[in-house]
């Protein structure tokens, strides 16, 4: 392979490299593709239970460029705002339980993007104050974080290659499980690992985003490609602007305890973006972040709920997925993410793009993604390792995942009566965050586990 398609290794760590545009665009692209099934699934259950399938064209629009424009708010900055790291923004899966919640009980998509500019204003506040906070964080508390966040998609990633990652097990196709699935899966995973051994240069590099190309072309003549999909492509538009406005709404009585319960999750989304800059900058450079950089990366989690809302986005945060990309390629460049977030703005600019990403088969993303989840793990599992493995370190592990882990495998506690004074429906809306991710919990229990337990002699 000639020099102008080698990567420098020297190079790799440095965030202010720029490859190449042969390097950097699959590099980009693999990073949209890392994401994409994620950031469109939560707007489409949104649109189903706001009104109906009319909703979900312009939800899904409005999604693929507020993730282009958080992203690029993340790798180019504004200020004092953007953490200037490899940091892919998306549509965050966090509030999708308390949002199909308000929906159904009546609140409207204008109170939804109300509520979110609210507590994305909120988030830009808590980011202003990390580095005050960041000794309750070390590197033992991120790295349970970041581990929580690796063991929890990797069950996602088991689905999409049993083919059916997007929806919950009623709504499963009948092939679900079936030999045909897992073993596209298992191709995707073995020509990726193969190409990452064999491959020099951008392939290497990029051996997720060829492993995921092969697997959609064989998928083709397997008949695996679902056929609505491709309708879709041919029947999608070259170029076109979303074409609905839902406003914001504040005041309403829905408004109003929408706004409290994004508070709430303005500190959960802190607490995972926490996880995901340490994630990356441990899995990519072998480093724990800068205050600059997680103070910017908060500061620009919570602009970026806030300008998409305004638009008709929902709520943004860092996605965990490409935090185990940069683990896996160890490329540290903001640039080549800058890339994929202009790629994502295209894909919402242009319908038939989107579509054509959007008809991946799950078992083939599903190969991907098993790869990428574990690399997260790997990352908190280094982090964790700084600190050393003391019998008080590894105790201050085994509850605070004991918990986060056990409560979010067993969700359904969520929906049990009692719990004092509480209702228990009450209780249900509350608790969504906590239950449907075990990463608030594990983090929490770590950093009070780590703050009142002495060294040891």
């Amino acid at each position: 392979m000639s020099d102008q398609v080698t990567i420098d290794p020297a190079k790799l760590a440095d965030t202010e490299y720029t490859p190449p545009m042969a390097q950097a665009i699959p590099l980009g692209i693999q990073h949209v593709l890392a994401m994409f099934a994620g950031n469109v699934t939560v707007p489409l259950l949104i649109a189903l239970a706001a009104g109906g399938p009319q909703l979900i064209t312009p939800l899904v629009q409005i999604a693929l460029l507020a993730a282009g424009v958080a992203t690029l708010i993340q790798t180019i900055g504004i200020g004092p705002i953007g953490s200037r790291l490899p940091v892919v923004q998306g549509t965050s899966f966090a509030y999708l339980g308390i949002l199909i919640g308000a929906l159904k009980s009546g609140a409207t998509l204008a109170a939804v993007f109300g509520a979110s500019l609210v507590g994305g204003i909120f988030q830009m506040i808590l980011g202003y104050f990390i580095p005050q906070v960041r000794k309750f964080i070390p590197p033992l508390v991120s790295g349970v974080v970041v581990m929580t966040i690796g063991f929890t998609l990797l069950p996602v990633g088991i689905k999409y290659s049993a083919g059916c990652g997007a929806y919950p097990a009623p709504f499963c196709k009948a092939g679900f499980g079936s030999l045909s699935n897992w073993g596209m899966a298992l191709l995707v995973i073995i020509v990726t690992l193969l190409i990452r051994r064999y491959g020099k240069g951008i392939w290497s590099a990029a051996s997720i985003f060829f492993g995921l190309v092969i697997g959609y072309i064989v998928a083709f003549p397997l008949d695996m490609v679902n056929g609505k999909a491709l309708a879709k492509i041919g029947a999608s538009k070259w170029f076109g602007f979303p074409d609905q406005h839902f406003g914001l709404d504040f005041t309403s009585p829905a408004a109003v305890g929408l706004i409290g319960l994004m508070i709430i999750m303005a500190f959960i989304t802190t607490i995972e973006t926490v996880g995901d800059i340490s994630g990356i900058t441990m899995g990519g450079a072998n480093r724990e972040p800068t205050d600059k950089e997680l103070k910017g990366g908060i500061m620009a989690d919570g602009l970026g709920s806030a300008v998409v809302a305004l638009f008709g986005g929902l709520p943004n945060t860092s996605y965990s997925q490409n935090v185990g990309l940069v683990s896996y390629t160890k490329i540290m460049s903001r640039h080549v993410v800058t890339i994929g977030a202009i790629f994502l703005i295209l894909a919402g600019l242009i319908p038939k793009l989107a579509a054509v990403i959007a008809a991946l088969p799950e078992p083939v993303l599903g190969g991907a993604a098993v790869v990428m989840f574990g690399m997260i793990a790997s990352a908190g599992m280094k982090l964790v390792g700084q600190s050393g493995f003391s019998t008080r370190n590894m105790l201050i592990v085994a509850v605070s995942m004991g918990l986060g882990l056990g409560l979010w495998q067993v969700h359904q506690l969520a929906r049990a009566a009692g719990f004092g004074p509480i209702p228990p429906s009450d209780f249900v809306d509350w608790s969504i965050p906590l239950f449907v991710s075990g990463i608030v919990v594990s983090g929490v229990v770590a950093a009070l586990l780590n703050a009142f337990m002495t060294d040891e002699e």
